[in-house]
């Protein structure tokens, strides 16, 4: 099987995968926890953005490529889970299925509607989507709330990604708490609750950033660091593993996905 060949390929190119890993600065434990089995495995949580063959950028993937990708994780016996399924393993120890993953989007575009959701339901797949919200039912690049709703209804998790995307690192404080409490307010007017989960625009994020998310009330939030998240993880600065096109985009998302376990075993992520 063409997928297990791919495996002796692995050590060559780990050098090259930690070149795409963030050096960053260690994470914090995360606060809190009252439950330490000793077996608690790291896991990978994906991050994607768009699923469209009409935009040739590295954050877009083809319908035929994410397909490729959901059917790896599929026949490899990989099972989503959702956020709060993650918090709670990782804080309490609750059971989790075999091989968890936690698939992310970022933005809220209209082919995660159109694409991504309906090829992750051929798979028994939910994902996590986290919506700029200024562009929600507003931009037609961007889902509908009606949209959201329907995926909501199918077992889909929404979080925030501000109001207008904006690092927040470039904003006052008073500016990046309206933008975090504004886009929870008009979720939780949608959607019937406050999102418990954020994702920060453009991966910006430091000390004082991650304290304003605290304080208004969300969970978890997520960044684009690369490597898998587990009991080294901070809460509010979640590793997430970002997949890209390539000329080779299975490769690619294979090596990254496979990669982490062992950049992280060798000090060379986290």
């Amino acid at each position: 099987m063409r997928y297990k060949s791919l495996v002796f390929a692995l050590v060559a190119s780990v050098l090259l995968v930690s070149l795409l890993a963030s050096s960053g600065v260690g994470t914090r434990a995360i606060a809190g926890r009252q439950y330490h089995p000793a077996n608690l495995i790291d896991i990978p949580v994906l991050n994607y953005h768009k699923v469209d063959a009409k935009y040739s950028s590295a954050l877009s993937l083809s319908p035929q490529e994410f397909d490729e990708q959901m059917s790896y994780l599929y026949e490899n016996g990989y099972h989503t889970i959702t956020p709060d399924q993650f918090m709670a393993y990782l804080k309490y120890g609750r059971d989790l299925p075999e091989k968890p993953v936690l698939v992310t989007f970022d933005d809220g575009y209209f082919d995660n509607y159109t694409q991504a959701y309906f090829i992750m339901k051929k798979y028994g797949f939910t994902g996590t989507i986290f919506l700029v919200t200024s562009k929600i039912g507003q931009d037609a690049r961007f889902m509908s709330w009606d949209q959201v709703r329907e995926m909501q209804h199918n077992g889909f998790v929404f979080g925030s990604h501000t109001v207008n995307h904006q690092p927040l690192t470039n904003l006052s404080p008073e500016e990046a708490i309206a933008e975090l409490e504004e886009s929870s307010q008009v979720m939780e007017q949608q959607l019937g609750s406050k999102p418990r989960y954020f994702a920060y625009p453009s991966g910006a994020y430091n000390q004082q950033v991650e304290q304003l998310v605290r304080q208004t009330g969300y969970r978890a939030a997520f960044t684009v660091r690369y490597g898998q998240a587990g009991l080294e993880s901070d809460p509010f600065a979640i590793e997430r593993i970002p997949i890209f096109k390539s000329s080779q985009s299975f490769r690619s998302f294979y090596y990254r996905l496979t990669a982490a376990p062992l950049l992280e075993r060798l000090g060379l992520i986290r």
